[in-house]
């Protein structure tokens, strides 16, 4: 039994330059298709925490508190409890606004009073709480 060694045959390799063309452009966008579904399951996953607050503040937007109707003022002294009336429910929609955006600050994540305060407001809102936000978070 001898061994015999078979000659290697030559390997010829022609390149179409249209098929190469054509897979790498293919392998471009499959690349990209890949990253962006990895970017949006991501996003997904991680962005809504950090947009919680923009989203309430949206939703507060679309249903804005109802309107309170009065009876049109019969004298004078009506008109001077209408006018405290609204000058006490601009006080409270400038008092709201300045919480939902100590709420909503990304500078008041490092303070831990603010933090500490802004957690007591959410759970157990009351007079104090509110005034602690707007002092510490500011």
């Amino acid at each position: 039994m001898s061994y015999r060694r078979q000659a290697r045959r030559p390997l010829y390799i022609s390149l179409n330059p249209l098929q190469l063309t054509a897979s790498i452009a293919l392998g471009i966008w499959v690349g990209g298709m890949v990253l962006a579904l990895t970017a949006w399951l991501l996003a997904r996953i991680f962005v809504p925490q950090s947009l919680a607050p923009l989203a309430e503040a949206a939703r507060q937007l679309t249903n804005p508190p109802p309107a309170v109707t009065t009876s049109a003022p019969q004298s004078g002294g009506d008109s001077t409890q209408m006018f405290e009336q609204y000058k006490q429910n601009l006080f409270k929609n400038e008092e709201q606004q300045r919480l939902e955006q100590a709420r909503s600050s990304y500078r008041n994540l490092s303070n831990p009073k603010c933090q500490f305060w802004l957690q007591q407001d959410q759970t157990a809102p009351t007079d104090k709480s509110r005034a602690n936000v707007l002092q510490f978070c500011n």
